[in-house]
């Protein structure tokens, strides 16, 4: 177990960490060292000087796009734009890309990155949007895609992976349709980035939003957006960006266009440092253990009276997230237990996503979710599965 203090003044405890799916946690040792490193040594402003400091910033930029290309098998590094986070990529990708009267479609299982900015585009220019509905598990055929397309469709939204259900979504197939008729495509990697093989090429991913924070273990606020060489993009932010000062306009030239402001280099230093140690230890390693650990999960939770598990059957695909409700109970006050009473992390309530809860029927509970990660012990599963069954005793 991953030690932990607990509040001002109190003894360190225990504590089982299972919000993975919100952020990554604990770091890998050198993800630390690399944060450090760059604050002490290379904390000038990347791309802003030709001095010496400076130049080392702009080098931990460049050296991530590196490895962030290798592994999500992107052939040139200027096509990766760094962001804070998930939802500023999908707000660079879906308001850069549509005009008034376009189509998008999207799914039922979307986190309110997605939904929130087509929601506002709707009102603001006039798009419309189809949301095509998964089964209870969040589980959806490519086919339904196809019969969703219209002629004015040019984009499709898809979550690669529920936030909520653990489900994982046919990219693949549903590429292989867009690429086929000429729609663009945009994954939200927020749940698979570093932990599910993504090749975007192979997959017909036009872009791809993704977080430092999670599966690629790297300090909050960073993240990007891949963007295929033939997407044209209207920025979200216009600014200073290093190159061509004297120019009234947004630079043409990626990543400048995309990334108007001061980067957090010092941030970015650390999540190199984490697809680093995700490209060591392997990506299929990685999930491998994840869907073990996920599998140990329900078999216990299954076996509590008046609990039902969200998402995805017992040994089907899924990512490292396990959701459930307990009959009559309140979701909120189990994560509260279990927090103060047992020192275990879980993620209660909607999780920004209540279109994945519509679909599998919790619209008016919300959900417990524990999600595991790369330093999950099958130890910990066992503790936190205890635990939830004498939780559950109260309410049987």
């Amino acid at each position: 177990m991953q030690v932990h203090e607990k509040g001002q003044g109190r003894q360190q405890e225990q504590l089982i960490y299972l919000d993975h799916a919100a952020t990554s946690w604990p770091k890998p040792p050198e993800v630390l060292e690399a944060v450090i490193e760059a604050m002490q040594r290379d904390g000038a402003n990347p791309g802003r000087g030709s001095h010496a400091m400076a130049v080392r910033a702009s080098r931990i930029l460049f050296d991530t796009r590196k490895v962030l290309a290798k592994l999500l098998r992107v052939k040139n590094p200027n096509d990766i734009a760094f962001a804070l986070n998930t939802t500023m990529a999908l707000n660079t990708a879906i308001k850069g890309s549509l005009k008034p009267g376009d189509h998008v479609i999207a799914t039922a299982v979307e986190h309110n990155s997605v939904r929130r900015p087509l929601e506002y585009l709707k009102k603001s220019i006039g798009i419309h949007v189809t949301y095509v509905e998964p089964n209870e598990a969040g589980e959806l055929d490519a086919k339904q895609i196809v019969d969703a397309i219209t002629s004015s469709t040019k984009l499709v939204v898809v979550n690669h992976s529920s936030n909520l259900l653990g489900s994982i979504l046919p990219v693949s197939d549903i590429g292989e349709i867009t690429r086929g008729q000429g729609i663009k495509l945009l994954v939200d990697a927020a749940q698979t980035a570093g932990l599910l093989e993504i090749d975007v090429e192979q997959m017909g991913i036009d872009m791809l939003a993704f977080p430092g924070h999670k599966g690629l273990l790297g300090p909050q606020g960073t993240g990007g957006l891949y963007i295929h060489p033939d997407v044209e993009l209207e920025p979200l932010l216009h600014g200073g960006t290093g190159s061509q000062s004297e120019a009234i306009e947004q630079p043409t030239v990626r990543p400048d266009r995309y990334e108007a402001g001061t980067q957090n280099a010092v941030g970015i230093s650390g999540l190199r440092a984490g697809v680093k140690h995700i490209l060591h230890e392997t990506v299929q390693k990685i999930h491998t253990s994840e869907w073990m650990l996920t599998q140990q999960m329900m078999e216990g939770l299954l076996s509590v009276n008046g609990l039902r598990v969200l998402g995805p059957a017992l040994g089907k695909p899924r990512t490292g997230i396990v959701s459930f409700v307990i009959e009559g109970a309140d979701p909120s006050e189990i994560g509260f237990i279990l927090d103060q009473h047992y020192q275990i992390a879980v993620r209660t309530g909607f999780h920004c996503t209540p279109l994945a809860h519509g679909t599998a029927g919790t619209t008016e509970t919300g959900a417990i979710r524990a999600s595991v990660g790369c330093f999950t012990t099958t130890d910990e599963v066992e503790t936190f599965i205890a635990a939830v069954k004498e939780i559950s005793q109260h309410y049987s």
